[in-house]
């Protein structure tokens, strides 16, 4: 990367450096959704460098090994971009970020164990920004944070050195990414994107950056907050009606109702937008949100009840699953103790690989503590050892060597079976929480059957 300096501040200086394609982009954090995001920036035509801890990552995509199977079309942009070198990888940020214009930060916002988020990869990142950070360069957060950190939090920690001050010499704003793991392409080319920056000017700039990146709609927020609550609102959206409908099809199945008839119904209404039940909410997404959400109340003195609810209702699915399961030991007159479980899908949402606050963990570990034991299929960890448990390379011989199936994760393969499969089983016990088997092929396979929320 060349050391010629663009002013981030001055849309002229910016449009030409789009139009000349000497921008010089870094992206800090290039995992599930950072990596995409520099691929994008790379295919524009921009030098892009993308900047994680992770050694072996680096190493691998700097050797054009691709590591993101499950992303749809971007192994083919991923070969395009090294092979016309527009990107590469490194460890070394005190290299990569001085050299740049443009510093994109996609890093992740975890909980603790107390269920607070955890900004420790941001701070971090900032405090060494204030060190290595170029004057005049514009730094944007894609990562999903609490309205406000921008303003409380990353401005000051970037000044922290004293050589850096905002709208002086250094600028910033949020493009909050919105994409869903396994879709990313798709969502990246089609979905709308917020954008929000320190002032006016800025938020123009970013928007020029993005539409020269991408092909979709972008809507300015009048500052760097307001964008960040709407990613969290629209998120938290999702936890709260999944939850409402959990709680549902609790009670229709004490009422012999099945959920899955309801919502078929329900959704040819005009203004309802139809959520599923299953086995509890996951990912790095939605948990994460809603206690970003909380967290923001409780430092405000706000007052969230119905998203706390909601947390709740979703953090207890997976109870109820080993409930179900136990309901079905007991009709067979056998404890669980002792006996072998068969889980299908330990991924938190179908068809991508990702265990990230995945209901499963929680599902095996009640369990293992109940005395079972547990083997694994999942059709994007053959081989795998996930939660110290060696996965299933395939499934021929195992049916016949289990009490009893739960299917955890609705991948696609899932749906496929032939309804024989689970009668294979020593107990023919089957527990279907993401209603892809129908009760009455259960019942005509003479199986021990429980779908969460199915009414039996």
């Amino acid at each position: 990367m060349s050391d010629s300096r663009i002013n981030m501040n001055n849309v002229e200086d910016v449009s030409n450096s789009l139009n000349s394609k000497t921008l010089k982009v870094c992206v800090v954090g290039i995992g599930r959704i950072g990596l995409p995001t520099a691929l994008s920036f790379a295919k524009s035509g921009l030098e892009t460098i993308g900047v994680d801890i992770n050694e072996h990552l680096v190493q691998n995509i700097n050797n054009g090994k691709f590591p993101l199977k499950d992303e749809p079309g971007y192994n083919k942009i991923f070969d395009e971009v090294i092979r016309d070198k527009k990107f590469t990888a490194t460890t070394d940020i005190e290299n990569a970020v001085p050299k740049s214009d443009l510093i994109l930060l996609s890093l992740p916002t975890p909980m603790d164990e107390n269920n607070v988020p955890d900004y420790s990869a941001l701070r971090n990142v900032a405090i060494k920004l204030s060190e290595i950070l170029s004057p005049n360069s514009l730094v944007i957060v894609e990562s999903t944070i609490e309205p406000g950190f921008i303003e409380d939090d990353m401005i000051s920690l970037i000044s922290t050195s004293g050589r850096l001050k905002i709208n002086e010499n250094f600028f910033i704003g949020v493009c909050p990414e919105n994409a869903n793991p396994g879709e990313i392409l798709h969502d990246f080319t089609n979905l709308p994107r917020l954008v929000g920056g320190i002032n006016e000017n800025i938020t123009k700039i970013i928007k020029s950056i993005y539409n020269f990146v991408f092909s979709v709609e972008l809507v300015e927020m009048p500052n760097c907050k307001t964008a960040n609550a709407v990613k969290l609102t629209t998120n938290v959206f999702r936890d709260i009606n999944i939850a409402f409908i959990s709680e549902l099809s609790l009670m229709f199945e004490k009422l012999g109702i099945d959920t899955n008839v309801v919502l078929e119904a329900a959704k040819k209404k005009y203004n309802f937008q139809v959520h599923y039940p299953g086995s509890g909410v996951g990912g790095p997404c939605l948990p994460i949100n809603s206690y970003q959400f909380l967290n923001t109340a409780k430092r405000t003195g706000s007052n969230l009840s119905i998203i706390e609810s909601g947390r709740k209702i979703n953090e207890h699915m997976p109870e109820h699953v080993i409930k179900l399961t136990l309901d079905a030991f007991e009709e067979c007159n056998k404890s669980v103790q002792g006996t072998t479980i068969l889980i299908l899908g330990v991924s938190y949402k179908p068809n991508v690989k990702d265990i990230q606050l995945t209901p499963a963990e929680i599902i095996i570990k009640k369990f293992q503590e109940l005395g079972a034991n547990i083997r694994i299929y999942d059709p994007y960890f053959k081989t795998n050892d996930v939660f110290g448990i060696k996965c299933e390379e395939n499934l021929d011989d195992v049916f016949t060597n289990v009490n009893a199936t739960i299917i955890v994760t609705g991948h696609d393969e899932f749906k496929k079976y032939e309804i024989s499969k689970f009668s294979q089983t020593i107990n023919k016990i089957l527990i279907d929480t993401r209603g892809i088997i129908e009760p009455t092929s259960a019942k005509d396979a003479n199986l021990v059957f429980r779908g969460l929320g199915r009414g039996q």
